[in-house]
């Protein structure tokens, strides 16, 4: 599993440019369980993704296509992690590690 987070490296009217590409991306990645889910990090600064297990290379593969990173204004950093305690109710992200 994977923890990704995005840090913009441009001013947010820059950003807020392919704010709504980068929303359709994330969408259309969370709808095909590619992200788990994703949110935006407080005083608007990037946001977070929260990746299932997969090759590093898919995930490098994938995270090129963001809207963000291909016009400039972001950049991830991927931390891989193995999930071994989980909150009840959670015991999937434990297999999707």
């Amino acid at each position: 599993m994977f923890i990704v987070t995005v840090s913009y490296t441009a001013p947010l009217d820059e950003v807020n440019q392919w704010r709504r590409a980068h929303g359709e991306w994330l969408t259309d990645l969370v709808a095909r369980q590619l992200l788990l889910m994703a949110g935006r990090r407080p005083e608007w600064v990037g946001g977070v993704y929260l990746v299932p297990g997969m090759p590093s290379e898919e995930i490098d593969r994938l995270l090129a296509t963001d809207p963000y990173l291909l016009n400039g204004v972001a950049e991830h950093q991927v931390v891989e992690f193995t999930p071994l305690l989980v909150a009840p109710g959670l015991e999937e992200l434990k297999a999707r590690g």
